[in-house]
């Protein structure tokens, strides 16, 4: 029997992290040496997607990991361990990885792939406090914001900030409406 049709019949012909029926895909866990069942996950379209392309994640659609990080499946409890830990600045996210439960192994392999993780820029504000999307922060100077008339004044707050992925000094958010790109030093986290 192929690694496929053992991955549907364990899986109930569903996504082993959002219950899909839909595009399933085997998508073998990182770091493992050699493709099995036991290293592979069977996913949908829309949760491949979002593994493979950070950037694109859509946190409602996660919301689904609260089922199935109960899943007797050690690499599907890797997986869900993974993007709740993407997605700990959402509030949800954190309750969950603290009623989650991994045996050591599981967690070690789980945690294989932060090395990487740590090597990503890393945005920090005027303090040196580690900036995470969807932040608040404050400006700390007037600013002016360039190609346009308008003054970003001290003690502004703004909410829900992204981050530039390529540039650790420069953050985004919208001020009175506009969206600007800002400078790290000059704020500071709410």
């Amino acid at each position: 029997m192929s690694i496929e049709n053992e991955l549907h019949q364990r899986s109930g012909n569903q996504c082993e992290l959002c219950a899909s029926i839909e595009n399933l895909s085997v998508y073998q866990v990182p770091p493992t040496a050699n493709e099995s069942v036991d290293g592979c996950i069977l996913t949908c379209s829309t949760c491949l997607e979002q593994i493979e392309n950070p950037d694109n994640i859509n946190t409602n659609h996660w919301r689904c990991l609260n089922d199935s990080m109960w899943s007797e499946v050690n690499a599907v409890k890797v997986m869900v361990w993974r993007m709740l830990s993407s997605l700990k600045s959402e509030g949800w996210t954190q309750d969950l990885l603290d009623i989650m439960y991994l045996e050591e192994d599981v967690k070690s392999w789980a945690e294989a792939t932060r090395e990487e993780e740590d090597e990503k820029i890393i945005h920090k504000d005027s303090n040196g406090v580690t900036l995470n999307a969807g932040d608040s922060v404050v400006l700390i100077k007037d600013l002016q914001v360039k190609g346009s008339s308008l003054i970003a004044k001290r003690g502004t707050a703004v909410r829900r900030i992204s981050l530039d992925y390529e540039n650790e000094e420069y953050i985004e958010g919208k001020v009175d409406g506009q969206q600007i790109v800002i400078i790290t030093q000059y704020v500071k986290k709410i």
